[in-house]
């Protein structure tokens, strides 16, 4: 699916000023001398890259199969830019400290981290890894995408194929062990890393012949991946398989006969790879699944708001499945992209509205971690639907209401939250989503309008599309 929005045209790997004259002269006279020798490049990587990088954060209890609500870094974040900027997002996040903060091994921000068979690369990784302890969240890596030589292509540094269908393909079946040897790798240099999700949204794992998800592939992979932790570190807590939920119109050759309602039918390809991974597993500590609130077609049935209850009936289905297994959502959606994967359509006001009531439902469903995706923008002073603004300029990393949402759901509905009914006037009960605790209520108006609701005993006016928080 294109929802990501990788940016082809940013080459990952790079000499910074920072290496100096010397050592970037070093540099070219080894990559030419390992190319008049016939060997791929090495140039700039390391052969010790399981050595502890940094300085970990002190050894806590033991991990829990849950993080709570989150985000995922993407192709840019406040990792980099002007020091004030980045800066204002590392105080902004310290003082929501906990906050859980996803990041893939490769793409999305980070380099090809093993560029050659037993060199590695893992600079901007290193990176991504600092900025997460030094603002306080909770580390969580999802462990894609694999090297261009585990799945066909060019080793050597400068040869890694960085389009999206090259990025999107599968390590081989004979490289399946050499992946989770890197798997292993990563866990090793950053020991305070005790979450780890298996690869993405069965990239590269499409059967064309059968025309059906590759199952039997990705849980071979997905089952060496989760030895090889355990074996460095049995507290480590893992999970998959990361399946897109998608969901089609009812009358689909494909649709499921069982799991359907007014937001569509799911895909039974998707139910029957995921009851495939989920018998044949060598085990989890946590499901994981993504997915959007409308179906394949872009659809939003019967509307923006009623399509979230499809989040929900998917979380009860998996939790049924793996018989209670704690359900993280990897990534979630609810505002279709437009032919660039782009999501502008709506006022932020509308965004934050659905996306509310989204997350509310995915709570209804038994859901406790979920990763917010993250669509930063490069450049510029406005980004629709970010969590902060670019942190290209000093004025940049400013926080935006997706912030003040999803920080204030980790904090209002952490896991292991009671949740409780409140009284909702019946004629307020069509317009709004709530969802609260004993100590918490949440309301969503989902009218484009302002009303008048009385919630919870109380009667109060809201805005167009108002998300509001009440105490109790």
């Amino acid at each position: 699916m294109g929802r990501h929005g990788w940016d082809s045209d940013t080459r990952r790997w790079r000499l910074t000023a920072l290496l100096g004259v010397g050592a970037v002269a070093l540099a070219l006279v080894v990559t030419l001398v390992s190319t008049l020798s016939g060997g791929p490049s090495t140039a700039g990587t390391t052969r010790d890259g399981d050595k502890v990088h940094g300085t970990p954060a002190a050894p806590g209890a033991k991990p829990e199969p849950y993080v709570g609500w989150g985000f995922t870094h993407t192709q840019y974040s406040a990792d980099e830019g002007a020091g004030a900027a980045t800066a204002r997002v590392e105080k902004l996040l310290g003082q929501d400290a906990g906050l859980a903060q996803n990041q893939h091994i490769m793409g999305w921000g980070a380099d090809n981290p093993e560029p050659v068979r037993g060199h590695y690369d893992f600079g901007a990784l290193d990176r991504r890894v600092d900025f997460v302890r030094a603002s306080g969240g909770t580390p969580v890596i999802t462990l894609c995408c694999s090297p261009d030589w585990m799945k066909g292509g060019r080793p050597g540094v400068g040869n890694t194929n960085w389009s999206q269908a090259a990025l999107e393909t599968a390590p081989t079946p004979d490289h399946y062990q050499d992946f989770a040897d890197l798997a292993a790798t990563v866990a090793r240099r950053y020991p305070d890393v005790k979450h780890f999700i298996v690869w993405n949204e069965f990239k590269g794992f499409w059967n064309d012949a059968a025309s059906r998800w590759d199952y039997e592939g990705y849980t071979k992979m997905y089952n060496l991946v989760y030895q090889a932790l355990k074996r460095v570190d049995k507290d480590i807590m893992v999970g998959g398989p990361y399946l897109v939920m998608d969901s089609v119109d009812p009358r689909d050759q494909n649709a499921s006969r069982t799991l359907k309602g007014p937001w569509g039918a799911m895909d039974q390809r998707v139910l029957d790879a995921f009851s495939y991974w989920n018998t044949h597993k060598a085990g989890a500590d946590f499901a994981v699944v993504d997915g959007s609130s409308y179906t394949r077609d872009d659809d939003l049935l019967p509307n923006e708001f009623a399509a979230t209850d499809k989040l929900t009936a998917v979380s009860e289905w998996v939790r049924r499945q793996t018989h209670g297994l704690p359900l993280w959502w990897a990534e979630y959606y609810v505002e279709p992209g437009d032919g660039n994967d782009d999501r502008k359509g709506w006022s932020e006001p509308h965004r934050v509205a659905v996306q509310a009531t989204g997350m509310i439902a995915m709570v209804k469903g038994g859901a406790e971690s979920g990763f917010y995706w993250n669509p930063e923008d490069k450049t510029g002073t406005d980004c629709a639907g970010c969590l902060w603004t670019p942190t290209d300029s000093a004025g940049g990393g400013q926080a935006r209401p997706m912030y003040d949402l999803v920080s204030r759901f980790a904090k209002a509905f952490p896991p292991g939250s009671r949740y409780e009914t409140v009284q909702v006037a019946a004629d307020d009960v069509p317009g709004v989503r709530v969802l609260a605790t004993a100590r918490t209520v949440l309301v969503v108006n989902t009218q484009n309008r302002q009303i008048s609701a009385q919630v919870d005993g109380k009667r109060f006016d809201m805005r167009p599309y108002e998300v509001k928080w009440l105490d109790r």
